[in-house]
């Protein structure tokens, strides 16, 4: 069932320039997925139990566990600029 879709308006309204040529496949790639997207909404789902996921996951997080970080002086002592205990860095944006 082919559908009809006028390609320069939609073109147009984007504030595309697009020529003959671009138009014509454009109009042949847009049918194609259009009419793929009928047959899909064409699907009898009536009964079918809905889903967010295909499988069936229960509770896939790990518990939380206090561990050990990084030392704070080690890391520190790696970055360009510290003061106080934090990292040093440019202002994002200049107050001028």
């Amino acid at each position: 069932m082919p559908i009809d879709i006028d390609i320069a308006h939609v073109a147009k309204l984007a504030r595309l320039a697009l020529d003959s040529e671009e138009l014509e496949m454009y109009r042949s790639q847009l049918g194609v997925i259009l009419e793929h997207a009928a047959r899909v909404q064409a699907i009898e789902t009536a009964g079918v139990e809905v889903t967010a996921h295909p499988l069936a996951f229960t509770n896939a997080f790990r518990d939380d566990r206090v561990s050990s970080s990084l030392d704070r002086e080690e890391v520190l002592s790696q970055a360009p600029g510290s003061r106080d205990g934090y990292f040093v860095a440019p202002p994002a944006m200049d107050s001028e």
